[in-house]
């Protein structure tokens, strides 16, 4: 069985020393580099095109937010797990703007990461158990008002909040979808104004209820 291919980015080494020890000891995981800083990893990334990079937010040079925008334009294929101390829905916002595909926090048991790891690498979403039970109780009091609204929307503003949860930019659906950016635009507003949507956490909290970011 062909393990998973992981990069460590942390400017701390004994934390990368914990990661390293513990994701070496899985069967279907094999750490290939170590970063400790943004630049390091891009750099690395690009060099060797890991599965998966296991990223600080919070390092120096470069920052985990920063090398994640770069690795999605030079290496698109890998996925970015971003480890965190912060579980605001500011960061939320950030780092799914940035194009992370899991957040887990650094309180987190190992196994929570291990499952983030392999749940990335197959083409899900992942995020840490106690953020997702936490949007999803902060979204819950709203779940009927948007049940009903749901049914309102037109495949093609479904197809576009779907993709905007999964963390595409407009000028990317665009592309994807063969339409203008105006009118990925057009109908992102029209959709979040029919399920009462204030903002791009409230779109992820909504897929979460839905099961839109499960893989396929």
């Amino acid at each position: 069985m062909r393990k998973l291919r992981i990069l460590l980015a942390d400017d701390h080494e004994t934390v990368r020393e914990g990661l390293k020890a513990i994701l070496n000891a899985q069967s279907d995981m094999e750490v290939v580099s170590e970063a400790t800083d943004g630049e390091a990893a891009v750099e690395q990334a690009t060099r060797l095109n890991p599965d998966v990079v296991v990223m600080d937010v919070s390092m120096p040079r470069m920052n985990g937010l920063k090398a994640t925008e770069h690795l999605r334009v030079c290496c698109p294929t890998a996925k970015v797990l971003t480890l965190t101390r912060h579980s605001d829905d500011r960061s939320l916002q950030q780092l799914l703007r940035a194009g992370v595909s899991g957040y887990v926090s650094k309180q987190s048991r190992a196994i929570e990461l291990l499952q983030a790891i392999r749940a990335v690498a197959a083409g899900a979403k992942y995020l840490d158990s106690t953020m997702a039970n936490r949007v999803i109780n902060e979204f819950g009091r709203r779940t009927q008002t948007v049940a009903s609204s749901l049914a309102e929307l037109t495949a093609r503003e479904e197809q576009v909040l779907r993709l905007v949860a999964w963390g595409y930019s407009n000028k990317e659906i665009a592309a994807q979808l063969d339409v203008s950016v105006k009118t990925i635009e057009t109908h992102k507003a029209k959709a979040m104004q029919r399920l009462g949507l204030q903002s791009r956490i409230d779109i992820v909290r909504f897929a979460l209820l839905q099961g839109w970011l499960e893989e396929d």
